[in-house]
């Protein structure tokens, strides 16, 4: 995997190092990683978080953003976002043992396209060994993911 993980100031960081230093600070972190997507314009933004929870003590991230030709396709967009998750997940969790959730942007009430690719999305998560949350459960790393994909 190839991604330039920054901090919100534009830092480029060493993300199993980052991990790892987290980790031996704060042992009961929870690491959550997710991707959100935005169509502008000709582009389609794609910006994937991993985000680091201290209990009830605050959350820091660190991201990646990527811009594609624009994908006109709801469903390739939205299917590209678990595909990125999970291949930051499982190239970090080859590199250190460590549990991940993934954070999904699709919300389970019918009224919402999205649901439609939960059972998919989660199963292959889930089929990885992954914790997965959707709407409307916590959702740490999309929700940075989608304050930067907008801008």
């Amino acid at each position: 995997m190839v991604k330039n993980f920054k901090t919100i100031h534009g830092e480029v960081v060493d993300v199993v190092n980052h991990t790892l230093e987290i980790m031996k600070k704060y042992p009961n972190v929870e690491i959550h990683i997710g991707t959100d997507s935005q169509n502008k314009r000709r582009k389609t933004i794609y910006v994937t978080v991993i985000a680091y929870r201290y209990g009830m003590r605050g959350v820091h991230y660190i991201l990646h953003k990527q811009k594609v030709k624009r994908i006109r396709d709801m469903w390739t967009r939205l299917w590209k976002e678990t595909d990125m998750s999970i291949e930051v997940a499982e190239w970090l969790t080859q590199k250190i043992n460590v549990n991940v959730e993934i954070d999904m942007d699709y919300n389970i009430k019918d009224e919402f396209e999205s649901h439609k690719l939960i059972p998919a999305c989660e199963g292959w998560a889930k089929s990885l060994g992954y914790k997965v949350n959707v709407k409307p459960t916590s959702q740490i790393a999309t929700h940075a993911a989608d304050k930067h994909a907008q801008t």
